[in-house]
């Protein structure tokens, strides 16, 4: 790691070095919150957690031949160095900045209410058609993975595209502050995180706080289709440039064909640039992603053609409108997490479906006083669209049932408090042909709902 040495490291995090003074210039080979991923010549930070403090780990980490340890707590004096801070979690920032600093690299950061993986997989998708591209892995965007992101860049990578989440005011500040982008991409302004954020114009604020440390020459993507966002005419004398399905304005898309499960046809235009491209994800959203990404092409120097390609080629996360075929039926994981708009979406996609067309959905969390009217607004966007069963799961889950049965749905609706009690009867419900949604926030836990439909036999 470039000029990662335990002097540095110290002075980075505000810290104290203790150990044999010929090895402060010793330079570490890698960074981890995990013992169990500490290996040679590496820095352990450990963390305190809710229910594991990672200080007992210390003594393991230097049996895996560390060079040095971070800690909030004295050591006892000995060979092995380490570095006395008075905060991990915060030296943890103070370094990924620092390493940030030294690298010979552009950063794309990505934020927003709904989709900024499936941006950042297309983002990363098309930048690596010219470029060596890292990207933020699992769910790495917050004020622990976005450090452990930075730390995986080398000197190999020319770009960085990674993914800023939030729950709160503050957040963004923090992370922005360790990523400092080079260009700023805000998705949409949605109803999630609404427990502390309080509304949409909240969630704006807080989210407008990637423009803190955007670099000097940065510059900035937003969805010129969201009120709030499409506001926006300068930031710090930066000017937007906005993507639209809507408006041909900016970077924008028409000739817009809905393939259904087999993605989207569409033509991109942007100054004097137009292609067509075919989305291979299914989803009038992912043209969204594709604007974004062609936009962040643009700006980085890629060719009409090495557009083109990187959309063609993108693949969906796993959890997020990922698509699996077994012998039997085929099932939509969308499961990492859900608010409303990203519900409501899944469902679009769904509706295309051929066959019988299943939606198993459960509780969407964090969304404040409001959270039993916004499931139940999802409800009645399920009873619009031609679903043939809806599967409800959780207490919260139960207004969405609630408003399926208010407007008389012609869709079958079941309702389980429990996920356990649901999965003894899911293969029963399940025929061969079906097309099955499987959505709800990440704490439920879906993701065993996707493991068993992959084993179902219908």
């Amino acid at each position: 790691m470039k000029n990662m040495t335990l002097s540095n490291i110290a002075n980075a995090c505000n810290g104290k070095y203790y150990g044999p003074e010929n090895k402060k210039e010793t330079c570490v080979s890698g960074i981890a919150i995990d013992s169990r991923k500490v290996g040679e010549n590496f820095l352990f930070v450990p963390i305190k957690g809710e229910k594991v403090d990672g200080h007992a780990f210390i003594p393991n980490v230097f049996e895996n031949k560390a060079a040095c340890t971070l800690t909030e707590h004295p050591l006892d004096e000995s060979a092995n160095p380490f570095i006395l801070v008075e905060s991990c979690a915060q030296a943890l920032k103070d370094l990924a900045e620092y390493y940030r600093s030294v690298l010979d690299i552009k950063v794309v950061g990505i934020a927003g209410s709904v989709g900024k993986t499936s941006t950042k997989e297309m983002v990363a998708s098309v930048l690596s058609q010219k470029y060596s591209v890292l990207k933020t892995e699992g769910n790495f965007n917050n004020e622990i993975g976005l450090p452990l992101t930075i730390f995986n860049i080398t000197d190999e990578h020319d770009i960085a595209v990674v993914e800023m989440g939030i729950s709160d005011f503050g957040e963004m500040h923090r992370l922005a502050k360790v990523a400092k982008p080079d260009i700023c991409i805000i998705t949409n302004i949605g109803f999630c995180h609404l427990e502390n954020l309080k509304s949409r114009e909240g969630i704006l604020k807080a989210k407008s706080e990637i423009f803190d440390f955007l670099t000097p020459d940065g510059k900035i993507i937003l969805n010129g289709d969201d009120d709030l966002l499409s506001a926006i005419s300068e930031v710090n004398g930066v000017v937007p440039i906005f993507f639209s399905k809507q408006k041909q304005e900016g970077v924008y898309a028409d000739n817009i064909e809905n393939l259904g499960l087999d993605g989207t046809k569409c033509s991109i235009h942007f100054k004097e640039s137009s292609i067509d491209v075919h989305i291979p994800i299914p989803g009038l959203f992912m043209v969204d992603n594709a604007l974004t990404a062609f936009a962040a092409g643009k700006l980085l120097g890629l060719s009409d053609e090495q557009i083109r390609y990187g959309i063609h080629a993108v693949n969906s996360a796993s959890g997020r409108t990922n698509l699996i075929k077994t012998e039997f039926i085929t099932i939509i994981d969308d499961c990492y997490n859900a608010n409303p708009v990203s519900m409501k979406g899944a469902i679009d996609v769904l509706s295309h479906a051929e066959g019988r067309k299943i939606a198993v959905l459960g509780d969407m969390f964090e969304l404040g006083k409001d959270e039993a009217s916004l499931h139940y607004s999802v409800g009645l966007h399920v009873a619009d669209k031609e679903i043939d069963l809806v599967i409800c799961v959780g207490k919260l889950a139960s207004n969405i049932a609630k408003a399926l049965r208010d407007k008389s749905s012609l869709c079958e609706v079941l309702e389980f408090i429990s996920k356990d009690t649901m999965l003894e009867q899911l293969e029963s419900l399940i025929k061969a042909g079906d097309t099955i949604l499987v959505k709800a926030s990440h704490a439920m836990g879906f993701d065993e709902i996707v493991s068993k439909l992959k084993t179902v036999r219908a």
